[in-house]
């Protein structure tokens, strides 16, 4: 299997141009398109402990969620995590690809893989782009609508979270779902447009949670745990397209917070 085919595969599923200006999905640290395939070992975050497993495995492709070089880097050197990662890297010959915010925004991505984990019908984009061929969130509807306690309590199972913070809405009990994995606090208000009775996301700014008691329901359950579930998502479309492909899903927590 060549680097090329993967490349390919996760962009069909997950095109480039779907990616916020900001982004920076892709190939992050290359091997040339034509190279051999030992092993994709599959991450939410790129570290040390990431590619020393990589290593470990036999693997010399990551792909990750969350980009390594995110940021302009005019220096690597060995003073920061991103500087540490690139030269390990290089070191191993190991190549580094990143499904990010492409894979947030694709019809079947991110966001409703978690939709799927919530049950909900009728799912469709929170806030679409121009076309309909990608967009930002999703909202859904559960098959019948559940006490709001029950459902807080329901949300911190499926995913795995220690903790949940939430802001009370008005209504008992929860219908309509918006969801948004990551940092989503940019769609409470198209979340309260849409009429959902409460808006999932992974962390949002303090302010955010102020306002909105008369409308919904928000509820944060931690950016790594909204997302874990990518590690999954890539698997399948990795598995589905490239079937002789070995994949391996990471052992390693990368979340650096913990809860007490």
């Amino acid at each position: 299997m060549k680097v090329k085919e993967v490349a390919e595969t996760l962009e069909r599923f997950a095109p480039l141009p779907l990616q916020e200006g900001y982004d920076n999905a892709g190939f992050q640290i290359g091997l040339t398109a034509a190279e051999d395939i030992s092993g994709v070992l599959l991450c939410l975050d790129v570290t040390e402990e990431v590619i020393a497993e990589a290593v470990r495995k036999g693997c010399n492709l990551i792909v990750a969620h969350h980009p390594l070089l995110f940021r302009g880097v005019k220096c690597i050197d060995r003073s920061t995590i991103v500087g540490r990662c690139v030269l390990d890297a290089i070191s191993a010959g190991i190549g580094i690809y990143a499904a990010h915010t492409n894979l947030d925004n694709a019809r079947g991505g991110v966001n409703f893989a978690a939709a799927k984990m919530l049950g909900l019908e009728g799912v469709r984009f929170l806030q679409p782009v121009a076309g309909g061929e990608g967009g930002s969130g999703i909202i859904g509807t559960l098959a019948s609508p559940v006490p709001a306690a029950n459902f807080l309590q329901f949300l911190k199972t499926v995913f795995h979270a220690d903790s949940l913070a939430y802001a009370a809405g008005p209504q008992s009990e929860i219908s309509i779902v918006a969801f948004c994995g990551g940092a989503g606090d940019f769609l409470v208000d198209e979340a309260v447009k849409q009429g959902a009775d409460i808006f999932i996301t992974g962390e949002m700014g303090y302010h955010r949670y102020f306002g909105h008691g008369d409308e919904l329901w928000l509820a944060t359950l931690g950016h790594y745990e909204t997302e874990r579930h990518t590690i999954a998502l890539l698997h399948e479309v990795l598995a589905e397209a490239l079937p002789g492909l070995r994949l391996v899903e990471t052992d390693v927590n990368t979340n650096p917070l913990r809860y007490i």
